[in-house]
């Protein structure tokens, strides 16, 4: 089972939030999921990130492959940068 990390879209029309989710990478982008790791407001000034970083380096750790958005979003929050810290020993 291919895991991915990525956006699932919430919110109104025209107003978009989103959660950030580890799902399996062949169900629909709203569709089941495995948990949600985060949230991700784009439409607050500034763009108001919230993720927990415990679960993203365990998802992280066992596979999961996060999509660009969410790479992007990983590394603002500095995730990313612990993560290979972790798997590479420094």
């Amino acid at each position: 089972m291919a895991v991915k990390i990525r956006l699932k879209r919430m919110g109104a029309k025209k107003n978009p939030f989103y959660r950030i989710v580890v799902a399996d990478s062949r169900s629909p982008r709203d569709g089941r999921f495995i948990e949600t790791i985060g949230t991700y407001n784009p439409v607050a000034e500034p763009a108001e990130i919230k993720i927990n970083e415990e679960l993203a380096l365990k998802w992280l750790q066992n596979g999961a492959k996060p999509s660009d958005t969410v790479r992007s979003l990983l590394s603002k929050q500095g995730i990313l940068e612990k993560f290979h810290n972790l798997k590479y020993g420094k």
